[in-house]
């Protein structure tokens, strides 16, 4: 299990990363067999069970989402710690709340994430 001081430090590391669109350091948190779900997924990419596998996949996601013009800040609501990963609660500013479970591997790097998004962003 990830320490508490390590995984605040790799969450606030994520946050920032996000909010200035920085793909790089963003992408530094991912393994390279990562699988991301997500509804947005299904809708940007008609993609019916709404998962990427792959972190050219998730970064081809996320690039697209800045492109768009539609790059949301996110403030962080809370952190749920569990023995195998975490639950990010964020506010997206204009679309609502939003909830990433996130599952990591021993080194804290990401391996899948299922994102909750909000049913007014849908």
């Amino acid at each position: 299990m990830i320490s508490k001081s390590k995984l605040t430090e790799l969450v606030h590391d994520w946050m920032n990363a996000w909010n200035g669109k920085d793909i790089d350091r963003l992408m530094n948190h991912y393994h390279n067999d990562v699988e991301f779900l997500s509804p947005v997924v299904a809708k940007r990419w008609s993609k019916a069970d709404g998962k990427l596998v792959g972190k050219e996949e998730v970064r081809k996601h996320f690039l697209k989402g800045f492109e768009d013009g539609n790059h949301i800040p996110f403030e962080l609501l809370g952190v749920l710690m569990g023995t195998s990963g975490v639950i990010l609660v964020y506010r997206k500013w204009a679309s609502g709340m939003a909830a990433d479970v996130i599952e990591l591997d021993e080194e804290g790097k990401v391996m899948k994430v299922s994102a909750y998004k909000s049913l007014d962003e849908l």
